[in-house]
């Protein structure tokens, strides 16, 4: 067991890098709509078009993991971070921005399709819910020492010149670094099996779980896989078959709701929104301080959410996580609608951390818990990526046309269209969730699918 967890964590890693290169923007979105005179639309394009890459490269992932392996996805993921973090330090255009923007999309969906997919794969049921919220965990500390490192850039005066380039630039550090890790861990061992590779697969999970589990699990595999008759490369019509489509429907609701809410709206653009709930009165840098404590918040929520999942359960945190998103919303509606002090904008501060613990307790851990979960083995990486693509496109619209939302509509009906968005949310989740909690992959293939 030592082994598989060292193999999750250098896995799970992944989701640093994503979170680091993700979040280095947020910091120097303000310096770079100076920089290059950006309007409202070509502000919003320049952040959501690195969501519109990954939405592009979301698609693509699942076809690749399950035709090269789960491993290479993710390696090739480190390099686009790289190649973005190099375009975006030198560039001297906004074309060139968006390109550096285009290949860190990229790579952000790679790693969202290929990391949940090989920890599920590699763990054992009664671990795997924390085992893939590593990955999360992963992400938001990713965003946080991001938030941290912009901060440190605004502080040191040698830099403020050039400030917005140091800030996109450090991203190639952790990408060479997690290049360099990926040459220390083995292929998915069901992947391996996908392909025939039974004694590689065998062996694998040998050395992670004993001989004697890995023959039991070989033999679950090898069943499931027998049952499934179509052995060709999964097919985008074999998702519409009629056994596939209530987990289907979970998975796209799930997907959907996860981000209607604005969640990475909020995190993209918030020392934007904290200097105009506050009219600027505090200065950019204090702006840069509640957007760092924000990002701290989601990292202890997600630390709660991996300790939960498992105990609790899914169905349960998710269902509690999105009431709370509710209730957060609408206390970052009134902070809004009645700003005009310090004491208003105290209100939006308390609205958007509970926002984000919310989340980071239920609907952004748990969602890849449950997509790595509910599909079968035959479909999963297709699967995957097909509702992927949709989580990624209303992120992409809500990003696009946030900064418009804040100029047009204020705060106030901004966010008050969010507070709609999860109490609908919430109905929709308490009618089709189920719970997966402590069940193998085989076994909830089983129930959900062939039960259907």
């Amino acid at each position: 067991m030592k082994s598989a967890t060292g193999t999750i964590l250098i896995i799970a890693l992944s989701g640093f890098l994503m979170g680091f290169d993700g979040s280095l923007f947020t910091g120097a979105v303000l310096f770079v709509k100076g920089q290059f005179g950006l309007g409202e639309m070509q502000l919003g394009w320049t952040v959501s078009s690195h969501t519109l890459s990954a939405t592009l490269s979301i698609f693509m992932a699942g076809l690749l993991a399950d035709r090269v392996g789960r491993r290479t996805v993710l390696r090739i993921a480190a390099l686009t971070f790289a190649l973005s973090a190099v375009v975006a330090a030198c560039a001297t255009s906004f074309a060139m921005l968006i390109v550096a923007r285009l290949l860190s999309g990229l790579g952000v969906g790679f790693v969202l399709v290929a990391a949940p997919m090989y920890i599920a794969e590699l763990s054992p049921p009664a671990l795997r819910g924390r085992m893939v919220t590593i990955t999360q965990l992963f992400i938001v500390l990713g965003i946080f020492l991001a938030s941290a490192s912009n901060l440190l850039v605004i502080r040191f005066e040698q830099l403020s010149q050039d400030n917005w380039r140091w800030m996109l630039g450090i991203g190639v550090v952790p990408a060479l670094i997690y290049l360099f890790a990926t040459l220390f861990v083995p292929e998915s061992p069901r992947w391996h099996a996908m392909h025939g590779r039974m004694e590689a697969a065998r062996r694998i999970l040998a050395r992670v779980r004993g001989a004697s589990a890995a023959d039991r699990e070989i033999a679950e595999v090898c069943a499931s896989l027998g049952r499934d008759t179509r052995q060709e490369d999964a097919r985008l019509e074999d998702l519409w078959a009629p056994e596939l489509r209530r987990v289907l429907i979970i998975g796209l609701v799930v997907g959907v709701v996860q981000q209607i809410t604005g969640i990475n709206s909020v995190l993209a653009y918030a020392t934007m929104i904290f200097t105009q709930a506050s009219g600027a009165a505090d200065g950019i840098e204090v702006s840069f301080v509640q957007t760092l404590f924000i990002t701290l918040v989601n990292v202890v929520f997600t630390v709660f959410a991996l300790l939960l999942i498992d105990r609790a359960g899914r169905r349960p945190l998710m269902l509690f996580g999105t009431a709370g998103i509710a209730i957060s919303l609408a206390v970052t509606t009134l902070g809004f609608h009645l700003s005009g002090g310090a004491v208003h904008s105290t209100w939006v501060l308390a609205g958007l951390l509970g926002f984000v613990a919310s989340f980071a307790l239920s609907l952004g851990p748990g969602m890849w818990v449950l997509f790595s979960e509910i599909f079968p083995n035959r479909v999963r990486g297709l699967a995957i990526s097909c509702v992927g693509v949709v989580n990624s496109t209303v992120c992409f619209l809500a990003q696009l046309v946030f900064p418009w939302q804040m100029q047009h509509l204020g705060g106030a009906r901004t966010f008050l269209i969010y507070t709609v968005f999860a109490v609908l949310g919430l109905a929709l989740l308490a009618r089709i969730l189920p719970e997966t909690r402590g069940r193998s992959l085989e076994e909830l293939e089983e129930s959900l699918v062939r039960h259907s």
